[in-house]
C-alpha cells in the first residue's frame, strides 16, 4: 500500500506501486517512502556480485545508517560495492563510511577539494545490482525521502529498470566512477564526454546533464521537444527555466493541454517564490497550475506528447545547464498515458493556481520576494557557478 498522511498531509496517500512494459523495459515506479525504502533495500540485499551507487545527499540519520549497514552486509558477503557521493551535498563523513571500507567495499567523493569544480553539484541518484537491475529517481539517503506526509515527509519517486537500458547506464557509471578516482580530472574530459554521451534509440534513451559551452544533451532534448510539442504534462519540485523555455510551454498551452503541477511546500521558499514569478506569463498562455499542498514535492517528472522523462533533473537554470544530471527519455504511448494518470492522481489533491487567486496572492510585497526569489535562484546562483566552473 500506499504512505498514508493525516495532519501534515490533508489526507493525502501517496499512490501505490506500479508495474508496466515499455519499448522494451521493465519498469517499477515506487511513489511512497515505505514502499521505496522496501525496493531499495532489496535491491541491494539481493545483489549478488556488484553494486553501483550513487547519491547527491547522504545523511548520518536513521535510513543513512541502515542504508551504509545494508552495504556493509553486501561488501561482507562479497559483493563488489562501489558508492559515490557528492561532497557538497552529503553529510556523511570519512569517519561514517569507514565500516563500509572495513567491510571490503570502498566509497569516493565527487568533488572533494575546493576547487572550481566544486560548485557543480553531482546530483544524480543510481542504484545498480549486478548490472543488471538499476534503480532511479529524485530520491536520496536521508529520512525525508523516506517518510510520509504526516511527517512532512518529500513526495518523490523512484524508478526500478531492468531491461536494454542497463548497458548505457553501466557504461556511464564506469565513467563517473574513473573521474571520480581521479580526483584531478581535468574537468574538459567530463564537459566533453557530458557534451557528447548518449546511449539508446528512438523509443529509450539515456540523456545526461551537466556543464558545457553549450547544450547538454539532457537540456538540448527537452528544448527542442518543448518547441515542437502538442501536450504537456509536468511534476516538478524545482521550476525557474530561463524565459525562451517558458516561451515554449506557453505555445504549447495554447495550443493544447498544459498541465503544470509545482511545489507549495519545499526546503528552499526562494524556489517556490522563482517558481511563482513565472506564473502571470503562463496562465495569460492557457497552462493549468496547480501547487502540491500535502507536503514538501520533489517529485520530477515530465510527459511531453508519447514521450516520458524521469531522472534526477531539476526544470531550473542549475539542473539545465550546471549539474550533472541523469534523465531517462522513453517514447512509448502506453507509459505516457499511466504517467498522465499519475499526474491526475496528485493534481486531485492539490490547489489549482486560478488567475484569480493569483492576482489575490500578487501584491506588491509577494511580487518583490518572488522575483527576489528567481533572481536568487536563477541568475546569481547559476551566473556565479557558470563563471565560476565553465571557463575551465
Amino acid at each position: 500500500m500506499g504512505d498514508e498522511s493525516s495532519a501534515g498531509g490533508a489526507g493525502f496517500q501517496s499512490p501505490p506501486p506500479f508495474s508496466l512494459s515499455a519499448a522494451g523495459q521493465e519498469l517499477a515506479f515506487y511513489p511512497g517512502g515505505a514502499d521505496r525504502r522496501e525496493a531499495l533495500f532489496a535491491l541491494v540485499d539481493d545483489a549478488r556480485d556488484q553494486l553501483d551507487v550513487c547519491f547527491y545527499i547522504f545523511d548520518e540519520d536513521e535510513i543513512g545508517t541502515q542504508f551504509r549497514d545494508a552495504l556493509c552486509r553486501a561488501a561482507q558477503r562479497g559483493v563488489d560495492v562501489t558508492l559515490i557521493i557528492d561532497r557538497f551535498g552529503a553529510a556523511a563523513s570519512d569517519e561514517f563510511l569507514r565500516p563500509l571500507v572495513e567491510s571490503g567495499g570502498r566509497y569516493m567523493c565527487f568533488s572533494r577539494r575546493w576547487t572550481r569544480r566544486y560548485l557543480i553539484r553531482n546530483h544524480q541518484k543510481i542504484v545498480i545490482a549486478d548490472r543488471e537491475r538499476a534503480m532511479i529517481g529524485g530520491f536520496n539517503i536521508a529520512d525525508d525521502y523516506f517518510a510520509d506526509a504526516a511527517d512532512e515527509g518529500w513526495n518523490d519517486l523512484a524508478i526500478g529498470i531492468e531491461g536494454s537500458a542497463l548497458e548505457g547506464l553501466n557504461e556511464w557509471f564506469a565513467l563517473l566512477r574513473s573521474w571520480t578516482e581521479k580526483e584531478r580530472t581535468p574537468y574538459r574530459v567530463i564537459r566533453r564526454a557530458v557534451r557528447t554521451r548518449e546511449w539508446g534509440d528512438d523509443k529509450v534513451r539515456w540523456l545526461i546533464g551537466g556543464p558545457t559551452p553549450s547544450l547538454s544533451p539532457w537540456a538540448r532534448d527537452i528544448s527542442t521537444a518543448l518547441a515542437q510539442g502538442q501536450r504537456l504534462d509536468l511534476i516538478m519540485a524545482y521550476f525557474s527555466p530561463p524565459r525562451t523555455l517558458c516561451r515554449r510551454i506557453g505555445r504549447i498551452a495554447r495550443k493544447g493541454q498544459t498541465r503544470l503541477l509545482m511545489a507549495a511546500k519545499s526546503d528552499n521558499g526562494a524556489t517556490i517564490g522563482a517558481t511563482r514569478a513565472l506564473y502571470s506569463g503562463l496562465l495569460e498562455s492557457g497552462a493549468c497550475i496547480w501547487e502540491f499542498t500535502p507536503t514538501k514535492l520533489h517529485t520530477k517528472l515530465i510527459v511531453l506528447d508519447d514521450t516520458v522523462y524521469l531522472g534526477s533533473a531539476n526544470f531550473d537554470m542549475r539542473s539545465l545547464y550546471i549539474n550533472l544530471e541523469l534523465v531517462l527519455k522513453i517514447t512509448d504511448p502506453a507509459l505516457a498515458e499511466r504517467m498522465r494518470e499519475f499526474v491526475s492522481e496528485h493534481l486531485a489533491v492539490s490547489e489549482r493556481i486560478t488567475p484569480e487567486l493569483h492576482r489575490q496572492r500578487a501584491t506588491l510585497f509577494n511580487r518583490v520576494r518572488w522575483w527576489a526569489g528567481w533572481v536568487l535562484v536563477s541568475v546569481i546562483d547559476y551566473t556565479i557557478t557558470r563563471k565560476l566552473n565553465l571557463g575551465i
